[in-house]
């Protein structure tokens, strides 16, 4: 009997051995996963600033632009390239 109690603890043993591999594959995945997450956040973060200073950057040269709004739709229509000046 002393070989099959024997037996059994090896076992035992070699349960405890793989649910610890286990456990430590799950840790390492989770720490894989939470890296993935933090660089995907990092490479939005990144091109939402790179894209939001284009932005700012078009918006500052429209600023610049005569305003067209300060002319009349007409005067506008009127000096259209290509069209006859009427006046």
């Amino acid at each position: 009997m002393t070989s099959h109690s024997q037996g059994i603890q090896q076992l035992l043993q070699a349960e405890k051995r793989a649910k610890d591999k286990l456990e430590e594959a799950k840790k390492r995945k989770g720490k894989r996963l939470k890296q993935a997450k933090e660089e995907a956040v990092a490479e939005t973060d990144q091109y939402r600033m790179q894209r939001e200073k284009e932005f700012h950057l078009k918006q500052s040269k429209v600023r610049e632009m005569p305003a067209l709004t300060s002319r009349s739709s007409d005067e506008v229509f009127l000096r259209a390239p290509g069209l006859p000046c009427s006046r």
